[in-house]
């Protein structure tokens, strides 16, 4: 059944950034003929949504299974077949999404004619997000109404890929795009212009070495490598060699290790980039995306319980950034605990395996053994 489920899911092309309503109206349909109680949540854009769904009774503690319905796009070279057509080769099971992260949600999706059986005490909740990819912009709409759909969680189950094996901690991460505004003109009169390329190259020499000072500490051992960092990672400007340039932008992001604010560590770079404006140059800042960084204490409650159900000792950190730590900025426990390789994620023929979407199910199933004690 999980298998099929997933077929189903990865046949949705519920790209970031764009419309979710098929792929949130099959989920919502499914879960209520399992008898789950449904909520869609609009977010401000009007055309995507997120989904809580809930089997138990929502005014106990329980148990959040947290996961995104959004892929990545599926347009680089490479792909042996349909990417949005589940294709199996043996053990493997390709398709955007697979891994990242739509295995995990046909997990537990496949869970909920199980659940609907049991008498669970403590209740199970899906949380199904959208652009989780363009910088987890759509979980946050979820979690502020969070309060009104159940009580407080126990914990947060965020369901990356991490091989089944439980993470308490991630960095944080803000990205920003910077925009600077000249004057064009004639290149043989730099006088008469205001050339908008020489300006941002200033901003970004104050950020390269901003990066540099971040390498000298503090240091968090968790984390490869062990302190916050900083990349410019898009620069563009310019028509023509022989004209001033009169726009340029640039895009940064900064991963911060746990304690640290991205957005704090980038205001000295935002101060250098409105100080322009005194030359006569317009500027802009525009937050892309930020959302903060884990840390679950490894002896909780919530760790000892996933380290018992996955059969792994959790690992102390990861590199790659998830909306867990949007949960615990929001007063939640929430650690990392999802089926299949992140290395796959964001690749040609992505793929997870039947063992590893199995694994995952038999996970799901043995917590709400725990929910119904």
């Amino acid at each position: 059944m999980v298998e099929e489920i997933l077929a189903r899911l990865v046949a949705f092309p519920s790209v970031v950034g764009t419309p979710n309503g098929p792929i949130t109206n099959w989920i919502a349909d499914y879960c209520r003929s399992h008898g789950a109680e449904i909520h869609v949540l609009p977010g401000p854009e009007g055309d995507r949504a997120n989904l809580f769904a809930s089997l138990g009774p929502v005014d106990v503690p329980g148990y959040v299974l947290s996961g995104h319905s959004d892929v990545v796009p599926a347009d680089e070279d490479g792909w042996s077949a349909d990417p949005f057509t589940l294709r199996a080769e043996g053990e493997r099971l390709y398709g955007r999404g697979t891994t990242d992260m739509k295995g995990f949600l046909a997990a537990a999706l496949a869970a909920l004619p199980v659940l609907a059986a049991r008498p669970l005490k403590r209740p199970i909740h899906l949380a199904f997000s959208y652009d989780e990819e363009a910088g987890c912009r759509g979980v946050p709409h979820m979690i502020a109404a969070l309060p009104k759909l159940c009580a407080e969680p126990l914990g947060v189950i965020v369901g990356e890929p991490s091989g089944l094996q439980p993470v308490l901690a991630h960095k944080g991460k803000a990205s920003v795009r910077l925009d600077v505004t000249g004057r064009s003109g004639h290149s043989s009169r730099p006088d008469q212009g205001l050339n908008a390329i020489h300006a941002m190259v200033g901003v970004l020499a104050d950020a390269v070495a901003l990066g540099k000072d971040l390498a000298s500490g503090p240091f968090d051992p968790r984390f490869t490598p062990p302190y916050s960092t900083l990349q410019v990672g898009i620069v563009s400007g310019g028509r023509a060699l022989n004209v001033i340039p009169e726009r340029s932008s640039a895009e940064i992001e900064l991963r911060a290790i746990a304690g640290a604010d991205p957005r704090a560590l980038l205001e000295p770079i935002r101060n250098r980039l409105t100080a322009l404006e005194a030359e006569g140059f317009g500027t802009g800042w525009q937050e892309l995306a930020a959302y903060p960084a884990l840390a679950l204490a490894p002896d909780s409650a919530l760790a000892a319980l996933m380290g018992e159900l996955s059969g792994q000792a959790p690992c102390e950190a990861v590199s790659y950034g998830t909306e867990a730590g949007l949960f615990q900025a929001a007063g939640h426990d929430a650690i990392i605990c999802g089926p299949g390789d992140i290395a796959r994620a964001h690749r040609p023929d992505e793929f997870i395996t039947r063992g590893e979407l199995n694994a995952c199910l038999s996970m799901i199933l043995a917590l709400a053994e725990r929910c119904q004690a």
